[in-house]
Parts: C-alpha cells; structure tokens; sequence
C-alpha cells in the first residue's frame, strides 16, 4: 500500500526547494570576493608574487573554477558549492510530464544513470556556472568603469566624449561600439536577465516549471537532491579509485611517486576541497574579526614592550667636531649658514615632469588662502574638490580639465612664463612670444596645482557643499 501511495503522490521528494538553492547560490556567490579578500591581504606581504595574480583575479578564478567544477560535475554530477548542500544536476526526459515515478522506484540504479549529465552536458553546465558569471562581472566592470561617471548629474550633459573621430584605428572602432553596446543595450539586457530569473523561481516555487533558473531550462538540466542511489555509486567510484591509488603507489620502485602521481593526486586534492570549504568559511570570519578588532594591536604592543631598543646613532657628530680654520665654525654651522643663505634667495618652481611623454606639466602655485581659487585667485564662489584634495572653482577646474581654460591658452601661445617665482602661471610672468605646443603639457586632464592625472576627467571631480 504505501508503493501504491507513493506512486499516487504529487510531492516530489527528490525535488530542492527554492530555499535551498537560494542557499547555495548566495554561498557560490560568496565565494570570489572571499577568496579576493583573503588575496589582498596576503599580497601586501608578498607583492611580488601576488600582486599580478590579485590584478587579473577575475581570470585566474574562472580558470580554476572550470577545472574545479568539471571534476564536481564529473564525478558528483554536480558543482562544488552544490555537492556542499547534497544536490545534483540531471537531464530531463523528454516524456509526457517528465516523470517516470514507478521506475525511479523499481531500478533508481537504472535510472540515475539514465538521466545522469553526459559530457556534452557537462560542458554546458560549465557555460552556465563558469562563463556566464564571468562574463557578467566583466561587463558590470566595464559599465562602471566607462559609462556609469560619464552619467552622474554632477556632469553637463553638452560635453561629448564619445564621438568617433573620422582618423579612427581598428581599436578605437572596437572601443567605440563597446561603449556604444554598455551604453545602450547592455541596461535592457542586464534587467531582462534578472526579470527571467525572477521569473523562473516565482515559477520553480509554485511548481509550474522544472527549472529553477533560465539557463538550466536553455541545457534541458534540473537540479534534484542526491539519493541513496548516487550515495552507493559515489562510494563504489571511490573505493575503486582508491584501490588503484593503492595499487599504483604499492608497485615497486615507485614510493612516493605513485601518491603524487596526477592521476591519484589530482582527484584528492578536488575532493578534499569539500572539507576545505567549512574551513574556509571559519578561517575569512576569523580573518575579518581579526582585522577589524583591537586585540591584534594590543597583542603586538604588548610584545613590543619588552624590547630593548640601542640608542640612535648620530652620524653628524663628526661635523661638530671638526672646525674650519678660516672662518673660525664647524662643519655642521657652514653647513647651516649655508642652508639659511640659499632658503633666503627666492627660487624657481620645477614644474612636474609627465611619465608619459617626459614633458614638462603647466602647473599653478597654491594661493595664500584657501578661500580664492588656485586657478583665477579670485574668491571661490562654487567650489568643487579634486581627487588630490585641492579646492577651486567649478567652473576654472573644470575648464582646464578640458584644456580650454584662457590661462591654458595664452601659456601654450608663449604668453605666460611657468617658472618665474611663486607668481608664476597666474597672469603676472614674462611674455615668451614662442608657442610651447610639443615641448610643454598645458595640464589638460590634471590637477592645476600638483599636476597628477584625474581619474574620470570632469567626472572625478566633487562639489563641495557649504
């Protein structure tokens, strides 16, 4: 009787709910940013090591996702975060309904292996668990990087960046369909991606779909949660890899060579990983208590306090002993004298040097008060901040950021003098007459005082509420 209730029964008891997957997922999700964090703190130890790892992070992750999934998929018929929560992926069949609920109970060996994901089923899985994601990433990436601050309100709108020049190369044309495609497709496809989604598990939760995702329904693959028919398989592939495992590393002349062979070795190292990730997950948490608690500082003072440091060396007394025999002084007052004698005589600013092109940058001095802007020197009326902290007017910064400020102009023509005193570049240095343009920067894309480079242009600046 309870055969034939089983039998008569809707509840599915294979079938995940929507919970648990949204489990495991929000865990796969928390996986890259984890590993990055931990990443980032090791490389500031060793950054010669890890510094180019941590700065093509996203590449490096989706190389060892994919060998690390395909062997999941492989041997467990599902991912690695998915074997975590006891869930697998199979086909679906393509019979009235989908189900086959009398065989799966008669012969559930028969029919695991039946609907178990083949190779060409694996590859596609990997798409969805290992392309897409890194994919997406890259595209948020990009649209943040190149569209979302040409978007900011604090940005006039008239100011167009994006015009393809008529002397464009093949990767300017590339560059600019890119920006063209984030800019006006990518918004609609990013919410259409989400929408299905949502779609998907509204559906998946009042079962009217198999598929618990879109992309699963692209591959014909359902998620389900292991039975004690995957339990048995699992264990007989085991014991029989363990056996040749034995077998090779028990064969004479070999030793250790056999463990460490990649055919034994390979498969442990992947497998041990689902004891590596509980691990994992206490270690960051520990890691993250670790930094953002008082205990590590007061631990370290503690062992500092016992340390008996030599005093300093002072390398200048030698020049107190010394005396000049002319002037009647030491060393070190020559030397000072000196000093004071040249602080005295006013000297010409150096402007900075560009890294890029080795040309000197048209830079202006800071003013006396903070309250008048370093470009006009005239009072600021609406001030705006640069990345590097100085303050001018919104109106003076942001044209020279574009390079068509008057002071910028007259200075390339040869009307303005950059290095005569601490007046120089504000209107008051000697008249050259000879044009700057390829010996000089005008500054265009810089801060006017200090000369670095402002990330975003104009869209790196910030106005400043008073």
């Amino acid at each position: 009787m309870e055969y034939i209730s089983a039998i008569q029964s809707n509840t599915d008891t294979l079938k995940p709910s929507l919970f648990e997957l949204l489990a495991e997922q929000q865990l796969a999700a928390l996986l890259p940013p984890s590993i990055r964090y931990i990443l980032a703190i090791t490389t500031h130890r060793y950054p010669r090591y890890l510094l180019r790892i941590l700065n093509n992070f996203d590449e490096v992750y989706a190389l060892l996702s994919l060998l690390v999934e395909r062997y999941y998929l492989k041997t467990f018929g599902g991912s690695f975060t998915e074997n975590f929560y006891a869930l697998k992926r199979e086909r679906v069949l393509r019979v009235n309904g989908g189900e086959i609920k009398r065989t799966q109970l008669a012969v559930p060996s028969e029919v695991r292996e039946r609907l178990r994901i083949k190779r060409a089923d694996i590859w596609k899985n990997l798409f969805i668990l290992v392309g897409i994601p890194y994919l997406k990433r890259k595209l948020d990436e990009s649209y943040d990087i190149h569209i979302a601050p040409s978007a900011s309100l604090l940005r006039p709108q008239y100011v167009d960046r994006n015009v393809l020049p008529s002397d464009a190369t093949l990767k300017q044309r590339i560059m600019h369909y890119y920006k063209l495609f984030l800019r006006r497709i990518y918004p609609s496809l990013n919410a259409a991606y989400y929408f299905s989604i949502l779609a998907f598990s509204l559906g998946y939760l009042f079962d009217s779909t198999k598929y618990s995702s879109p992309f699963l329904w692209l591959v014909s693959t359902r998620m389900r949660r292991m039975s004690e028919a995957d339990y048995r398989a699992i264990d007989a592939a085991s014991d029989a890899a363990a056996k040749a495992a034995s077998a090779a590393a028990g064969r004479p002349g070999q030793g250790l060579a056999g463990i460490f062979h990649p055919r034994t070795m390979y498969p442990r190292l992947l497998s041990s990983l689902r004891l590596f990730l509980p691990a994992s997950i206490f270690a960051l948490k520990f890691l993250e208590w670790w930094h953002q608690s008082d205990f590590s500082r007061q631990l370290t003072r503690k062992a500092a306090e016992g340390l008996e440091l030599p005093p300093p060396i002072i390398s200048g007394l030698d020049l107190i002993k010394n005396t000049d025999p002319e002037s009647g002084l030491t060393t070190l007052e020559k030397s000072q004298s000196t000093k004071n004698a040249s602080a005295n005589t006013p000297q010409k600013r150096q402007p900075p040097i560009s890294s890029t092109t080795f040309l000197p940058i048209f830079t202006v001095p800071p003013p006396a008060t903070s309250d008048l802007c370093p470009i006009c020197l005239q009072p600021i009326s609406n001030a705006a901040a640069c990345q590097t902290g100085a303050v001018y007017d919104y109106k003076c910064i942001f044209q020279w950021l574009e390079g068509a400020h008057d002071l910028q102009e007259r200075f390339m023509r040869g009307e303005e003098e950059a290095d005569d005193g601490d007046n120089a570049g504000n209107g008051t240095g000697k008249k050259n007459g000879s044009s700057r343009e390829g010996k000089w920067e005008s500054g265009q894309g810089r801060c006017a005082v200090t000369g670095r480079r402002v990330l975003g242009g104009t869209g790196g600046l910030r106005r400043v509420l008073v």
